[in-house]
């Protein structure tokens, strides 16, 4: 059996925690992959896995991933990242998520937890029941940063991929661009209503087909099955949805210039991000373009935050990308690794 250690995931994370409760059926997987900067901040996701092992290759790579995106968003938070194996009818509960809470409580804000896939602002309520170490949680006042990351995500997501348009395409507005948007969860449903409104012309897939082609009518837009959005001719090719959908199959069969989304995690493996490269197609870095969830529940855990502050942050996203696109093209080296250089450096390691 390999052990943690040997796992190619494994990036000399702080600490790993397994966690069961047998009373309330929790499984679930923390991971730190740094505290260097601040706590490791990150959210937790709820998720059916058909093994075990791969929740823990899961949170690892989102962990690490974390580490990455807070330096890169200039928070004082390291990062870190949880999953909660759910079984196949995804069954939830106050008392799983009061034992989650308590976990968490334990590591003595080692690591700051907030929504992911899976999980809504109500769940971090139930999870605050039992710990202070938690974020994105609901507002009264609208005007404070806090509660659903998504649409915050979905913003940082939208000004990334006009950035990318411009830098790429040469068009500062996104009239007539056509994109394809994989995944129209919180994050791509967001991204894609802000597109339509500038004009571009959108390709929706998701692997709830209805929820794809409601929306599709709603602004206006193609639906398509989502095993041919990848393949769909567009300018930018936007994946929101789960990681690693970008492999040498799938990325042999992009039909598009620039890929930008919000998806964690989206190359299968590290060799992918040079072959994406190679054939000439723009990358936006994962954790740098997906930033303003983080920046929004970041900045509401470290306090006194408004909106205002949040959206100014996210607005920078942008830049950052650019620097990086810059970067790539002085030295010859894929955006991905030259964004992992700047976040590694950022972070120590």
């Amino acid at each position: 059996m390999t052990s943690i250690w040997e796992l190619p995931d494994f990036d000399a994370h702080e600490a790993v925690h397994v966690v069961e409760d047998y009373k309330s059926g929790l499984r679930s997987v923390i991971a730190v992959h740094s505290t260097n900067l601040g706590p490791a901040a990150g959210g937790t996701r709820f998720w059916h896995y058909a093994q075990p092992q791969m929740a823990i290759t899961d949170a690892l790579r989102l962990s690490r991933g974390m580490s990455y995106k807070n330096a890169m968003a200039g928070l004082p938070l390291g990062g870190g990242k949880a999953v909660i194996l759910a079984d196949a009818k995804r069954t939830k509960t106050p008392e799983m998520l009061a034992a989650f809470g308590r976990a968490i409580n334990q590591y003595n804000e080692q690591y700051v937890t907030a929504e992911d896939v899976g999980m809504s602002d109500m769940d971090m309520v139930e999870i605050s029941k039992q710990t202070k170490y938690v974020a994105g949680l609901p507002v009264s006042d609208p005007n404070l940063a806090g509660g659903d990351p998504g649409p915050y995500t979905a913003y940082g997501v939208y000004l990334g991929i006009k950035a990318a348009a411009k830098h790429k395409l040469g068009v500062d507005d996104m009239r007539g661009v056509r994109v394809a948007i994989q995944g129209v969860g919180s994050v791509g449903g967001g991204v894609a209503k802000l597109l339509a409104k500038d004009g571009a012309i959108l390709i929706l897939a998701d692997l709830f087909a209805d929820k794809a082609a409601k929306l599709a009518e709603e602004i206006d837009a193609a639906h398509v099955d989502l095993d041919n959005i990848m393949t769909s001719e567009c300018d930018i090719f936007s994946p929101n949805a789960l990681g690693a959908v970008l492999n040498q199959q799938s990325i042999a069969a992009l039909k598009c210039q620039i890929v930008a989304g919000g998806a964690n995690n989206q190359f299968a493996t590290a060799r992918d991000s040079q072959i994406l490269f190679e054939r000439g197609i723009l990358y936006a870095p994962d954790y740098v373009i997906n930033a303003g969830g983080i920046i929004n529940v970041g900045l509401e855990y470290l306090g006194n935050a408004t909106v205002d502050d949040v959206n100014e942050r996210i607005k920078i996203i942008p830049q950052r990308l650019s620097d990086i696109w810059k970067q790539s093209e002085e030295t010859n080296i894929a955006s991905s690794k030259i964004a992992d250089q700047m976040a590694q450096k950022l972070i120590g390691r």
